[in-house]
C-alpha cells in the first residue's frame, strides 16, 4: 500500500514553538450563511439583514461570528485534532476583521504547550489558532487545548508545558469594528429594548426556547466547516467506541447556544472575545438543547459612550429546560444535565 494518504498528527508528532499552515482556505459564501441560519436558527439582526446592518456602518451583514470561528476551526482540525480524544477548552479568543460573504478565510496554528497524560496514551496539546481573510487582516485567533493519542504509548513524554493563559480578554484588547456607529440602532427591528444599561452584574438569563438536534443536521453542520474528526461521521468505527455512537461537534453546540440566547440577549449583535470554555460533556443525535446565561461582568469600551460590553457565561443543557440554572452541584461538579460551559464577550449599545 502507498503511503499517500494522511492519518493526522498523534501526540508525540508536535512539540512546542512548532507553526503549522492549514490546508484549504474557504471562501464563505451566501449559500453557506443561509445552511448556517437553516442549522442553527440564528436571528441576530446584524448577521440577518444588510439594511440593518448597514444602518450600524457594516457595508452589509457580516457573517455570524460564530460561522467564522467554525470555518476556521475546521481549518485546523485535519492537523490538530484528527486523532483526538476530546477538545478541552478555550481561551484568549479575540475577534478582529468583520468576515463577509465572498471573503476567504485560511488558518495557522502554533503549538504553545504539550503534556503528557499519566495513562501514557494521551496528551494535551495547547495551540493558538488564527484566521485571516485574503487581505491578510485578522478576522480571529484564539487559543484551545485538546486531548490527543499518542501512536507509541512507550515513546518517551516531552517536557511538560503548560501556557499561562488569560481568565478573560481585557476590555482594552477588545476590537470593535471600523466605523460602527449607533445612533440610528433600531430596537424595533433587533428584536428587544434591554441595552447595556439593563442588565446587571450577576443577572442569570433563561433564554427559555429548547432545540433538538437531529443526526442529519449536526453532520450537515460539520461537514459545513470541513471539520474532519471521524468522531463525527463514521459510526462503524464509532460503535466500537466508549459511547457507541458518534457525538455531536462542540462548536454546532456553542452555535446552537448563541442562537437561543437571542430570546434574552438580541441586542448583542457581535461576539468580541472568547475568555474561556469547556465542553463539559458529549452531545448526541436526538438531544434537547436549552440555554441560560449569566452576566459575569459589564464592560466600558476606551473611547464610548455609546457602545459597552458584557462579559457572559453561557451554559448549554441537554434535556434540562433551565428554569433553574442548572449548573454546579454542592460538591463543585457539574450538573449532569450540562453540556458546555462557555465563557465570552459581547458588544452591545448603551442608552444615549
Amino acid at each position: 500500500m502507498t503511503e499517500k494518504t494522511r492519518l493526522g498528527n498523534f501526540f508525540e508528532d508536535f512539540h512546542v514553538g512548532q507553526a503549522i499552515a492549514h490546508a484549504t482556505p474557504r471562501t464563505i459564501t451566501e449559500g453557506d450563511v443561509a445552511l448556517y441560519t437553516a442549522l442553527t436558527g440564528s436571528r441576530f439582526a446584524t448577521s440577518s439583514a444588510d439594511t440593518f446592518a448597514h444602518s450600524l456602518g457594516f457595508p452589509r451583514a457580516p457573517v455570524d461570528d460564530l460561522l467564522a470561528f467554525n470555518m476556521v476551526f475546521g481549518r485546523t482540525v485535519p492537523d490538530i485534532s484528527l486523532n483526538a480524544v476530546a477538545n478541552l477548552g478555550y481561551a484568549a479568543g479575540r475577534f478582529g476583521h468583520p468576515v463577509y460573504p465572498g471573503d476567504t478565510l485560511s488558518a495557522d496554528s502554533t503549538v504553545i504547550g504539550l503534556k503528557e497524560n499519566s495513562d501514557g496514551k494521551t496528551g494535551i496539546v495547547f495551540v493558538r489558532s488564527c484566521g485571516v481573510n485574503q487581505r491578510g487582516q485578522i478576522a480571529l485567533d484564539y487559543c484551545r487545548w485538546v486531548m490527543v493519542r499518542k501512536r507509541d504509548p512507550q515513546s518517551p513524554a516531552p517536557e511538560a508545558v503548560v501556557p499561562d493563559l488569560p481568565a478573560a480578554v481585557a476590555a482594552s484588547d477588545l476590537i470593535v469594528p471600523t466605523g460602527i456607529r449607533i445612533e440610528q440602532y433600531d430596537q424595533a427591528l433587533s428584536g428587544s429594548p434591554d441595552l447595556w444599561d439593563d442588565y446587571q452584574i450577576g443577572e442569570r438569563i433563561d433564554h427559555v426556547d429548547g432545540m433538538t438536534i437531529e443526526e442529519s443536521e449536526h453532520m450537515m453542520a460539520t461537514r459545513l466547516y470541513q471539520n474532519t474528526a471521524r468522531v463525527h461521521f463514521n459510526q462503524q468505527a464509532e460503535k466500537a467506541g466508549r459511547f457507541g455512537r458518534r457525538l455531536i461537534y462542540g462548536g454546532h453546540v456553542i452555535s446552537l447556544a448563541r442562537s437561543l440566547s437571542f430570546n434574552g440577549l438580541a441586542n448583542a449583535f457581535s461576539v468580541a472575545a472568547i475568555n474561556g470554555g469547556r465542553h463539559v460533556s458529549p452531545a448526541f443525535a436526538g438531544d434537547t438543547i436549552y440555554a441560560w446565561s449569566e452576566v459575569i461582568d459589564r464592560l466600558d469600551l476606551p473611547g464610548r459612550n455609546d457602545l459597552g460590553a458584557l462579559r457572559l457565561r453561557t451554559v448549554a443543557t441537554k434535556d434540562q429546560p433551565c428554569a433553574e440554572f442548572p449548573y454546579k452541584t454542592v460538591d463543585g461538579r457539574y450538573d449532569p444535565s450540562v453540556l458546555l460551559d462557555f465563557d465570552y464577550t459581547v458588544l452591545i449599545p448603551r442608552r444615549a
